[in-house]
């Protein structure tokens, strides 16, 4: 299992898609990069047939933007030792109670 994706989370995502067209979408976690102050919220998300995970959510990194982006890339962070991180103290929330 990975670090990052428990079976709780993954049980409870939305599959990719399924808020498109909501306008204040529901997001379920946080995954941050404390060196860089990066930060991916994750509104939907599901396996790809490689076994990778894809996720979709708001990234704030270096623009603030709305894209996909996948498990394997946020697992394979690591500048001398500090690696991408699960806000564990994250609860879900409304889009816009968190990110604006």
């Amino acid at each position: 299992m990975s670090r990052l994706l428990n079976e709780d989370l993954r049980k409870a995502l939305p599959k990719l898609r399924e808020q498109a067209e909501v306008k204040d979408p529901i997001v379920y976690a946080a995954f941050v990069f404390a060196a860089s102050g990066w930060v991916w919220f994750v509104t939907e998300g599901e396996r790809r047939s490689d076994d990778d995970f894809i996720f979709f959510g708001y990234v704030i990194g270096f623009e603030s933007e709305w894209g996909y982006f996948a498990l394997s890339e946020l697992e394979e962070v690591n500048v001398r030792g500090l690696r991408v991180e699960r806000d564990l103290t994250f609860e879900p929330k409304l889009f816009s109670k968190c990110c604006l």
